[in-house]
This record gives C-alpha cells, sequence and structure tokens, in this order.
C-alpha cells in the first residue's frame, strides 16, 4: 500500500503563505483521490481539498479562492498552496488516500496574529 507523508508546515504571520506537500512511497497514479484534512486543537479533523489522479479538485468553502491543491505525478506528490493565512487555520494538516483508514502523522501550521 502506498503511503503518503506530509511536510512543509511551520510559522507564518497572517497573510502570508506556505505550501504543504504529500509525498507518495509509491506511484501517486494509484491512488483515485488524495484529500487534505487538518485538525485544530480542541476540534474535530475536517477536509479541506480534494483532487482526483484526473485531476478535478474540490475544496470546502472556507478555503475557497485562497489553497490550492495541485499534484505532480512525476513526483509522485500532492501539494497545497496556501495563501492569505489566518489565524483560524491554525491546525495540524494531514494528506490522505480518501480510501485508506490510515493517517499519517501530519504537519503542523501555525499562522500568528
Amino acid at each position: 500500500q502506498v503511503q503518503l507523508v506530509e511536510s512543509g508546515g511551520g510559522l507564518v504571520q497572517a497573510g502570508g503563505s506556505l505550501r504543504l506537500s504529500c509525498a507518495a512511497s509509491g506511484s501517486i497514479r494509484s491512488i483515485a483521490i488524495v484529500g487534505w484534512f487538518r485538525q485544530a486543537p480542541g476540534k474535530q479533523r475536517e477536509a479541506v481539498a480534494a483532487i482526483s489522479n484526473g485531476g478535478t479538485t474540490n475544496y470546502v468553502e472556507f478555503v475557497e479562492g485562497r489553497f490550492t491543491i495541485s499534484r505532480d505525478d512525476a513526483k509522485n506528490t500532492v501539494y497545497l498552496q496556501m495563501n492569505s493565512l489566518k489565524p483560524e487555520d491554525t491546525a495540524v494538516y494531514y494528506c490522505k488516500e480518501l480510501s485508506s483508514p490510515y493517517w499519517g502523522q501530519g504537519t503542523q501550521v501555525t499562522v500568528s496574529s
């Protein structure tokens, strides 16, 4: 089974940008849909964006226009470009194959006001 590992998190000021990476241990083409999720302290994990192996993308309303999900099949990596970050975007971000029950370690994103 292909494993996904997140990276790219960090501390950024409000209004700044970060790009998260989700690197696959094998061919990412074999994964039908990869999703990005996040979990803020004291809150439930929530979906952020998803991309199919055909390139179709979906976003939740609160990131529409600010976040962009993309994939580079040659690098077996899915990205989440996050712009105009807000303090409420602070969370641990995870990527996951939608059909898999397994979660990775995630990457921490902290947005200061």
